[in-house]
């Protein structure tokens, strides 16, 4: 009987770390650089034309349920992205990227940040089901981008992360839908 109670003890709590959104597992918590660990601020599907491109996943250490408290709150941050449609190529990406920037920040911080916005769509290649692109905040050092498993580069700047995550949950973000999971409103 103990072992019986046991076994449903450890199956509760391997559930309790980790959810699964179409066949990913999404893990709530994730080691952070500096030893801390990140948690799962909200994670959902982006989802374009009908089709299911990936899924998103907002990790932070300091949680929050409106995007301003998630932008001040200091501290590491990733987003990746779990792609789940068959490719997505490089300038369907980049492009992505000039809507996200044009839509969520002023013009005149799109041109304070251009150079930068150039140097990260410079990065980018095309990306095939399975693979992710993993956007981590370190502030000592900025936006790294790893893609498929490679890291790509480094973009310096919170002033540059927090117009990314703006791409997500500015005020026209990819989805809205998409938004308020990644703010933690959906469950």
């Amino acid at each position: 009987m103990r072992f019986f109670i046991l076994c449903c003890l450890l199956l509760m709590s391997a559930t309790a770390s980790a959810r699964e959104i179409a066949g990913v597992t999404v893990e709530e918590t994730l080691p952070a650089e500096d030893g801390a660990l990140l948690q799962l601020n909200g994670a959902g599907i982006r989802s374009k034309f009908f089709f299911d491109i990936y899924i998103a996943e907002l990790y932070v250490q300091q949680p929050a349920g409106t995007t301003k408290a998630l932008l001040e709150a200091a501290g590491e941050k990733k987003m990746i992205m779990h792609f789940l449609y068959k490719e997505v190529g490089r300038d369907k990406l980049v492009e992505g990227w000039k809507e996200g920037f044009a839509g969520n920040s002023g013009a005149e911080e799109v041109a304070k940040l251009q150079e930068r916005i150039d140097r990260f769509n410079a990065l980018f290649v095309d990306v095939k089901k399975g693979e992710s692109i993993i956007l981590d905040f370190l502030p000592d050092q900025g936006t790294v981008v790893t893609i498929a498993g490679e890291k790509k580069g480094v973009i310096t700047g919170k002033d540059f992360n927090d117009a990314l995550l703006r791409i997500w949950l500015g005020p026209d973000p990819v989805s809205e839908g998409l938004k308020e999971e990644l703010l933690g409103s959906k469950k």
